[in-house]
């Protein structure tokens, strides 16, 4: 499955950046996740995540992220291994005006591939919703005063 969503963010990709790639924050404004735990270190090419998803909204799932593309501020890309597996992307270009185009995207499956096909399928309005909530929330935090 994939999933995707693109927004212009009134904050410069340095700031985006910033709140992207601090996953200590992450849980604050990604409803779907429950809790990180980075393992070794943190922010680098080849970093590892440990991460308690939600599943509508109660904890369910821990995968591991393994960071695959670290080019500050314009691109931190991931592989999900354990129960998800695939890949996901954020990718940040400067805009004329100071702000940020800012694209998301996820390539996802479940295995066994026609049952976890169908779960996905079943799951995905719920998942494109809590995206779509994730970039608000991200919004928020980037174009609100400096933390």
């Amino acid at each position: 499955m994939r999933l995707a969503h693109r927004v212009v963010l009134a904050a410069p990709p340095e700031r985006v950046w910033e709140v992207l790639s601090d996953w200590d924050r992450q849980e604050s404004w990604m409803p779907d996740v429950a809790w990180l735990r980075p393992i070794g270190p943190v922010r680098e090419l080849g970093a590892r995540v440990e991460v308690r998803t939600k599943v509508f909204g109660v904890p369910a799932a821990t995968d591991l992220l393994t960071v695959t593309a670290w080019e500050p501020p314009r691109l931190l890309a991931t592989r999900h291994d354990g129960v998800v597996k695939g890949t996901g992307e954020w990718r940040l270009e400067p805009t004329g005006g100071g702000g940020t185009d800012f694209r998301w995207i996820e390539d996802i499956s479940l295995p066994p591939p026609l049952i976890g096909d169908l779960a996905l399928w079943i799951y995905s309005p719920w998942q494109r919703w809590m995206l779509r909530r994730s970039v608000a929330n991200l919004r928020r935090l980037v174009e609100g005063a400096s933390s």
